[in-house]
């Protein structure tokens, strides 16, 4: 029979291991979203049109957070996962 340590880590690395598959599963819709956001307002689809060089100092700023922010979540999940995953085996 496994030590409880053992299975912990074990469990750990499992959990650690979806948290970075969810993070790749939803990249590609992430980035979906990201980018009509940003994009010009088109139908039902509201956009900040960010490609425009007319467009205010308020909304270039928004605009960049908004880039950015696709990365900080998804850097943001796979760190987590990481400290789960090394954590365990470190501290247990």
């Amino acid at each position: 029979m496994k030590s409880k340590k053992a299975s912990v880590a074990i469990f750990s690395i499992m959990v650690g291991v979806v948290v970075i598959i969810l993070a790749m599963a939803l990249a590609p819709a992430g980035k979906q979203v990201i980018g009509d956001a940003m994009n010009e307002s088109v139908g039902d689809t509201i956009g900040m049109n960010c490609s425009s060089d007319v467009i205010s100092n308020f909304d270039k700023a928004a605009c960049a957070i908004t880039n950015f922010s696709l990365f900080y979540f998804f850097g943001g999940l796979i760190f987590i996962a990481g400290t789960i995953i090394v954590g365990r085996i470190v501290f247990t």
